[in-house]
């Protein structure tokens, strides 16, 4: 089993519509079981929320559903997950300080994982939530596809079940 958390700012857009995106691809390829899949924020401003309203119709009209409510990620939380998943540089600096500079080898930037590392810029202050969920998304498949590659003995749940 591979735990993954997303994370952003609030824990409202950019790391919900990741959790929900990838569980999505997890589903199309059946590997549901292989995974634990959450999202926090660095923040507690919006711990209780559910996904900002224009997250949620972005991801609506790309078939992407389900639910959510905020929290602020915690030093137990990065402990407990084998990737830590973050939107931008900030977020990066925020974990890494949390844990004092601990367990940097399970945190990444999302598109790290792409053919062009980038940043994914926060919708809440660029209202831009299609290139949001475009960035996420590519993440996403990158992410996957390193996961398929290089760590693909755990999958092997799947295959006997």
């Amino acid at each position: 089993m591979i735990s993954v958390a997303f994370v952003c700012l609030g824990n409202i857009c950019r790391s919900p519509m990741a959790e929900l995106i990838f569980k999505k691809l997890v589903k199309e390829r059946g590997l549901e079981n292989s995974f634990i899949i959450s999202s926090f924020g660095t923040s507690d401003c919006e711990e209780g929320n559910s996904v900002y309203p224009p997250a949620r119709k972005t991801l609506k009209s790309h078939g992407v559903e389900g639910e959510h409510v905020a929290r602020q990620i915690s030093l137990k939380d990065v402990i407990n997950n084998d990737y830590i998943l973050v939107m931008d540089s900030d977020n990066l600096f925020d974990v890494l300080r949390l844990t004092g500079g601990s367990f940097g080898e399970k945190v990444f930037k999302l598109c790290s994982f792409t053919d062009n590392p980038r940043d994914v810029a926060d919708p809440w202050y660029t209202r831009d939530f299609e290139r949001a969920f475009a960035d996420i998304e590519d993440g996403c498949n990158g992410f996957l596809q390193y996961l398929l590659t290089e760590k693909k003995d755990a999958f092997d749940y799947d295959k006997r079940h």
